[in-house]
């Protein structure tokens, strides 16, 4: 079982930064890729990126390709959302999503823990 934790959402002004930390419990940490899912109100959630275990290959949509950084630090067994330039677009509940396999997706349903969720609002 793997506990996910996030943290560093908030209200931010268009053209901020915000970083997304996601804790995760257990000593399986580096076995597990991670990735970010976000839902707005009305819209359809939305995969926006994604990491391999290694830390050596990762994805982006392309809405925040250029913008968004995902990293992972092993040894605080953490994973990090670095958030540029952002757009009011950019506003959602951010989660955290671990997947029980080396390699990165992007579809949910290959995600197998979840996180409770961090609000990221973006004021124009």
């Amino acid at each position: 079982q793997v506990q996910l934790v996030e943290s560093g959402g908030g209200l931010v002004q268009a053209g901020g930064s915000l970083r997304l930390s996601c804790a995760a419990s257990g000593r399986t940490f580096s076995a597990y890729a991670m990735g970010w899912c976000r839902q707005a109100p009305r819209k359809v959630g939305e995969f926006v990126t994604a990491i391999k275990c290694s830390g050596s290959s990762t994805y982006y949509a392309d809405s925040v390709k250029g913008r968004f950084t995902i990293s992972r630090d092993h040894a605080k067994n953490t994973v990090y959302l670095q958030m540029n330039s952002l757009k009011p677009e950019d506003t959602a509940v951010y989660y955290c999503a671990a997947r029980r396999h080396s390699g990165m997706s992007y579809y949910t349903g290959d995600y197998d823990y979840w996180g409770q969720g961090t609000q990221v609002t973006v004021s124009s």
